[in-house]
C-alpha cells in the first residue's frame, strides 16, 4: 500500500523558528497541481490518508501537520497557536513546495486556514494561493455552543494504557464523525497517539500540545461575533470556486450559514452528508467522490 513521505518546513513565530511537519504522497510528477489538505483543531495530516490515495493519481498531495500537532514542533509561546500565524506557515510552505496555486481541502480549523489564505492576493491584482477550496463543515459563522463542547476536552492530555483504550477514547468525544467500521477507526486513530514511558510502563499520548487549547479557551461570545465578521468579510471577498461540505447533524456549521453561503461571496456550491455531524471524515466513497467531482470537473 502506498504511504506518504514525511518533510519538514522551517517557519517562523514570535519567539523565534518552530518546524512544521507534512506528509506527501507520490503524485503524477513533481510538476503536477498541488493539493493541500489541513486538518482540524486536535487531528493532523494523517486525516486524509483515504482522500489522498484517490486523488494522487492527479495531483501532488500535501497533508501538513499544523504546529503543535502530529510530527510538527510545539511552540514556545502557545499566543501563536491562532488562524492568522498557520495561515503565514501556509504561505511558508507554498515557498517550499515552489508553487503559485494550490487548491485546498480544510476541515474545521483547516477551513479556516484555507478561508484565511483564499482571501489574500498578490500585487496588482494577481490570482490568489488558492484555485479552488473545499470548506469541510466550517463557515464564517460559528455555533458557541459547539466551540464550548470541543473545549470541554480540548487539551486534557489523558494517557492511556493502549492504542485500543485511546482510539476508544477519541470515538466516544468525535460521534459527529458519523458511522466508521472498526478498520476505519483505527486508521483515524493510530497516527495520533504516540507510545511513551509512563510511571507504570508504556503509555499512549495524543499528539498534540495541550496549550493548544489557551487561545481556543479565551474565546468569548463577543470575540467570537466579532471574528465572525472578520471572517464573512473575508469570505464575501473570495473569487475562487467554492465547495461548501455539511454534515447533516452539525452543531458547528449550522443550516443557515451554510445556506447563507450558498448565496453570497463565491456563492460555494452546497453537499450536505446525513448522519453525519462535526465533520465528515473525508473517508466514505460518498464524501471522497464530492470533492473529486469538485475538483476534477
Amino acid at each position: 500500500m502506498t504511504e506518504p513521505r514525511l518533510n519538514f518546513v522551517t517557519c517562523l513565530d514570535a519567539a523565534g523558528l518552530h518546524r512544521m511537519a507534512y506528509w506527501e504522497w507520490p503524485g503524477p510528477g513533481t510538476d503536477a497541481p498541488v493539493l493541500l489538505c489541513v486538518h482540524g483543531l486536535t487531528r493532523q495530516g494523517r486525516d486524509f490518508d483515504a482522500l489522498a490515495r484517490a486523488m494522487q493519481h492527479r495531483y501532488r498531495v500535501i497533508c501538513p501537520d499544523v504546529a503543535g500537532r502530529g510530527r510538527s514542533d510545539w511552540l514556545r509561546q502557545p499566543a501563536g497557536y491562532q488562524v492568522p500565524a498557520y495561515v503565514a506557515d501556509m504561505v511558508t510552505l507554498l515557498a517550499r513546495l515552489d508553487v503559485a496555486q494550490v487548491d485546498w481541502v480544510g476541515t474545521s480549523m483547516g477551513g479556516l486556514i484555507g478561508l484565511g489564505l483564499a482571501s489574500l492576493s498578490g500585487p496588482d491584482g494577481a490570482p490568489g494561493p488558492v484555485r479552488r477550496l473545499v470548506l469541510n463543515d466550517v463557515g464564517p459563522a460559528i455555533e458557541y455552543a459547539a466551540l464550548q463542547r470541543i473545549g470541554a476536552y480540548v487539551g486534557k492530555a489523558p494517557r492511556f494504557a493502549s492504542l485500543d483504550e485511546g482510539a476508544a477514547y477519541l470515538r466516544s468525544i468525535s460521534e459527529g464523525f458519523g458511522p466508521h467500521t472498526e478498520a476505519e477507526w483505527q486508521s483515524l486513530s493510530a497516527p495520533l497517539f504516540a507510545e511513551a514511558r509512563g510511571e507504570h510502563g508504556s503509555e499512549w499520548r495524543l499528539r498534540y500540545d495541550p496549550a493548544i487549547a489557551l487561545p481556543f479557551a479565551a474565546v468569548t461570545p463577543e470575540l467570537a461575533a466579532a471574528g465572525e465578521a472578520a471572517l464573512w468579510a473575508a469570505y464575501d471577498g473570495l473569487r475562487c470556486p467554492t465547495l461548501l461540505l455539511r454534515g447533516a447533524e452539525s452543531d458547528l456549521l449550522s443550516a443557515a450559514t451554510a445556506q447563507a453561503m450558498t448565496q453570497r461571496g463565491p456563492r460555494a456550491r452546497l453537499v450536505e452528508f446525513a448522519g453525519v455531524g462535526h465533520a465528515p471524515t473525508l473517508v466514505h466513497k460518498e464524501q471522497i467522490a464530492a470533492v473529486r467531482d469538485f475538483l476534477t470537473p
